[in-house]
This record gives structure tokens, C-alpha cells and sequence, in this order.
């Protein structure tokens, strides 16, 4: 059965200041709560880690110059996976044996999430997930995804196929669990949009080229990659057979300019699904969401921006939907009263409902039952010219 859910106020900083002032309690006054993050500090996804890492400093800085947080001030503390599976798992266990921990965010990757969520339900640990694509959520209780929803992801890039007349399409991805849950999704919905399933070719870690996968599907409509770098060796792969028709994202991966740095002219056209990325649509930053705009540039302020050395493709140092974790824990914290009763901080975080205009992600929160922060996705397309690279919104029903 369900858990009971509890109404509570909507998240708005302005509601925000007025709880935390209302409580009585001077941050200094208990020891510290500790946010703990899990994820690839080092190797071929560190940019991720880091990423991650910054954000969420931006935003417990904010939340500590502003009194911290039912009577203590936030820290952070950093455990690097290095992409293996047993640290993932040890720091995991550790972290949810840690009384002082309120908030987990990480394991980074669908595997690794899979293999701790577990030791996380039993230690009753809030954990929020901006790293991990695939699997459901619905049956967690402590657990929440603050990245696109793979169901909507793919349910957009099907649409964009077909409104693109493609009749066919092949996917190459690692054999893991985020590969098997994305063939299952295929599976399911190219059918519907009366496009042909050409199969999975499940590519390896260890891969030196995926030439030979993307030949299975020279005559295809489309290929999807994976959202890791193996995305982009097929890409280049693909650039060498000459293969004309359409690359696509699994996921939102492809929006890290590491894939770009990896994959090089080759991803010129990829198009790739996200929750918003405004950075690099050459939008003007007037346009942008007020919350996103203002914790990017502050990322540019304190950490400064990525810049490949190849491509010379640029992102800020930090990632909006780790910060987001940060803000509905605080709004779930505030609602229930204090950071005692983890039962009470879920069923407020379930139930919030915050504009897109106030998250730090530019992308509306309302996890309800289903524990997905966003409801929506967008769809980008990647493009190179004189200037450099840069990103355009796709229109998708």
C-alpha cells in the first residue's frame, strides 16, 4: 500500500525565509546536517562528479548565509565511485548508517543506484538521484529522480522520429541496466509510432570502435546512442561509414560537452532529450528562468565554465538538477518541522509543487507519487558553425 501523503506549502523563497524565521532555531545550535554525495570524482566522468559537487555547494552556501537550516548549517561531504561499482555500494552503506547524513544524492548511474537504493530504503535515508536515467521510482519511499524521467524521454525522441517520417530505428548501447531498460522502452513504444524496432547491439566498455554495430544498421532510419561516451564512439562510427540518417540520445548524457569532446564533428545534428538547458541555445540570458539563470551564473562566478580543448564546446561548472535536490529537501525540512522525522520530510517533498520559475533548474517540481521532480522534458538538437557549438529546441508533441 501507499504511503499516507501530507499537504504542505509550495517552495517559494520568500515562504522559505518566513518558516525559517518562525523556528526560534540560531543554525550553530545543533551539529552540523550533512548532505552526502556520491558519485565519479575522478575518470572519465569526473566532469560529472564535480559538476555536481559545485551545485550543490551553491546552494547550501545560500541556504548557510541565510541561517542554515533548522538550527544547523549544511556540509558537505564527497565520496568519489571512480566508476566502481563496490565503492558506489561501500560508500552507500556508509552514508546510510550515518545519523548526521539527511540527504543523500547519488549513486551516480542506474547500476550503481540499483545495487544501494536497497540499503537506503532500510536505513529510511532521503536520497535524490540527478545522475541516475532509467528504473522506476514509484516504489520508493525515501528515494527521488531529479533528472529526466527515461519514460518521457524516449515517449519525446519516438515523437520528433515520427513527425520526421523515420520508419525505423536500431539502438547501440552498453549491455547494462540502463541498455535493457532502454531496449524494453523501445521495444514498447516504436510499435506504437509505427516504426520499426531494428534490435539492440550491445556494445562493451572496452569497445576500440563501434563500427561494426553501426554497420547492423547502416539501411536504418535512425540510430540511438547511449547517453555515456560509448554514444559517442558510435557516433564516430557512424561518421566513418558515412551513415545518413538520424543520430539520437537515449538520454540526457549527450548535453555534456565531455560527449562532444569525445565524439568531435560527429555530433553535429545529434539530437538528445534533457530536462531545460538554456546554456547553450544562444538564447538571451533576459529569457532565461529566473532560478536557473541565477544559480548558472553564479556557478560562472565561483567555479568558472568547462571548455573543451578539442572542441572548444563550453558548460558551466555545475549541474541545475543536482541543486534542485538542495531545494526541495529544504522546502521538505521546513514543511515537516525539522530534519528529525524522515517520513515527514518525504511526504512534504511528495507533495510539492513549484514553478519553474523558482527551482534552481528551471524545471517545475511536483514529485508526487511517482517521486519524478519533473514532469515534462525537452528535446535539443546539437549544431556547429563559425562561433562554435551550440544547442536549438526541437518541437515534439
Amino acid at each position: 500500500m501507499r504511503r499516507s501523503v501530507v499537504t504542505v506549502a509550495a517552495g517559494f523563497a520568500a515562504l522559505a525565509v518566513t518558516a525559517a524565521g518562525c523556528s526560534g532555531k540560531a543554525a550553530g545550535d545543533k551539529p552540523d546536517i550533512q548532505v552526502a554525495l556520491i558519485g565519479p570524482m575522478s575518470g572519465p566522468f569526473a566532469v560529472l562528479g564535480i559538476s555536481q559537487q559545485n551545485s550543490l555547494n551553491i546552494e547550501i552556501d545560500r541556504i548557510n548565509a541565510a541561517g542554515g537550516l533548522d538550527g544547523a548549517k549544511l556540509k558537505l561531504v564527497t565520496r568519489d565511485t571512480g566508476l566502481d561499482p563496490a565503492k558506489g555500494v561501500q560508500a552507500a552503506n556508509e552514508m546510510a548508517g550515518n545519523e548526521q547524513v539527511g540527504l543523500v544524492v547519488g549513486p551516480s548511474l542506474t547500476a550503481f543506484y540499483d545495487a544501494a537504493k536497497g540499503t537506503f530504503e532500510e536505513n529510511k535515508k532521503i536520497n535524490c538521484q540527478p545522475g541516475v536515467s532509467t528504473g522506476s521510482f514509484a516504489d520508493l519511499k525515501y528515494g527521488f529522480r531529479s533528472q529526466d524521467p527515461y519514460l518521457l524521454d524516449g515517449q519525446k525522441v519516438v515523437n520528433w522520429l515520427k513527425q520526421e517520417g523515420v520508419k525505423s530505428l536500431g539502438l547501440i548501447y552498453e549491455g547494462d541496466d540502463t541498455g535493457e531498460n532502454t531496449d524494453a522502452l523501445m521495444k514498447k513504444l516504436l510499435p506504437q509510432a509505427g516504426i520499426e524496432y531494428r534490435g539492440w547491439e550491445k556494445s562493451r566498455d572496452d569497445d576500440q570502435s563501434h563500427r561494426a554495430y553501426v554497420e547492423k544498421f547502416k539501411d536504418a532510419g535512425a540510430i540511438m546512442v547511449s547517453s555515456s561516451v560509448g554514444g559517442s564512439k558510435t557516433m564516430a562510427a557512424a561518421a566513418q561509414v558515412g551513415y545518413k540518417g538520424e543520430i539520437v540520445g537515449a538520454g540526457s548524457g549527450m548535453q555534456n560537452i565531455s560527449f562532444i569532446e569525445a565524439a568531435g564533428d560527429a555530433a553535429d545534428g545529434a539530437v538528445f532529450p534533457a530536462s531545460l538547458y538554456e546554456y547553450p541555445t544562444r538564447k538571451p540570458r533576459s529569457e532565461w528562468k529566473p532560478g536557473y539563470r541565477k544559480h548558472v551564473e553564479e556557478i560562472e562566478r565561483k567555479y568558472g565554465k568547462n571548455v573543451g580543448p578539442k572542441t572548444g564546446a563550453q558548460s558551466p561548472k555545475g549541474t541545475t538538477i543536482a541543486a534542485d535536490c538542495i531545494f526541495a529537501y529544504e522546502q521538505g525540512v521546513k514543511a515537516a518541522g525539522g530534519t528529525e522525522d524522515p517520513d515527514k520530510i518525504v511526504s512534504a517533498i511528495e507533495v510539492l509543487d513549484v514553478p519553474a520559475d523558482k527551482t534552481p533548474s528551471g524545471n517545475a517540481i511536483k514529485p508526487g507519487d511517482s517521486h519524478e521532480f519533473y514532469q515534462q522534458v525537452h528535446l535539443y538538437q546539437w549544431h556547429k558553425d563559425d562561433k562554435g557549438w551550440y544547442t536549438t529546441e526541437l518541437n515534439a508533441s
